[in-house]
């Protein structure tokens, strides 16, 4: 039987991966509702020609053809992502289209061996990566001063009494989360890292896209 949720304690990387086994299949489909968010995610991105853009938590690769579009051939996309099931769908994506400097790990976030500094970074849908203070500092370090930083995904459209988008909000997240902690501002352990970040909220609050600046210290 599949791990349930348990919102008192942080995210949970075995149920994660039984979670998202069970849906590459069809994880596409079921993303397609938010293909809004991730365009907005990506252009706040501001990509130039040849940069170097960190796909964090990539899946099955939702996101890449995007990311090209950004950083043109020149460019170089890594993109992170625990699930061996998604990342098989991801390299299938890049093989069809037959997309150069494109580097996909598999690996969880806080443990990825990266080996170059990028100019951008997105964390799409990645509320579990989100909740890792340790996978942000990896992805953080491998950042160059000015790098831009934009996460997407749901959150709770508070008071939560008072908004019934969150009965859409909540089994959304259940599909996709295996820690309903920090729901409220799933930016909060990316923010303490950057400081100041911009959010728009989307979906009547049931969904955000937060943006900011790496300044190194």
């Amino acid at each position: 039987m599949p791990r349930r949720i348990i919102s008192q304690r942080g995210p949970d990387r075995e149920a994660a991966l039984q979670q998202y086994r069970r849906r590459a299949g069809v994880y596409d489909r079921e993303l397609a509702l938010f293909e809004p968010i991730r365009r907005l995610a990506i252009s706040r991105l501001a990509l130039r020609p040849g940069d170097v853009v960190f796909d964090v938590g990539c899946g099955t690769g939702l996101s890449l053809s995007m990311l090209r579009q950004g950083i043109g051939p020149k460019g170089r996309i890594v993109g992170i992502e625990q699930s061996p099931e998604m990342v098989e769908q991801a390299r299938r994506r890049v093989a069809r289209a037959r997309w150069a400097r494109v580097t996909l790990m598999c690996s969880p976030a806080e443990t990825a061996d990266i080996r170059v500094n990028a100019d951008a970074a997105l964390f799409h849908f990645t509320h579990d990566i989100l909740q890792r203070p340790e996978a942000i500092a990896n992805v953080i370090s491998h950042l160059k001063p000015g790098a831009r930083v934009v996460a997407s995904g749901l959150k709770w459209a508070a008071p939560w009494p008072m908004r019934p988008v969150n009965l859409f909000v909540l089994p959304a997240a259940l599909r996709s989360v295996t820690s309903l902690n920090g729901m409220d501002q799933p930016w909060r352990l990316l923010q303490e890292q950057l400081g100041q970040m911009h959010v728009e909220s989307r979906l009547l609050g049931g969904a955000y896209v937060a943006s900011g600046l790496y300044a190194s210290s």
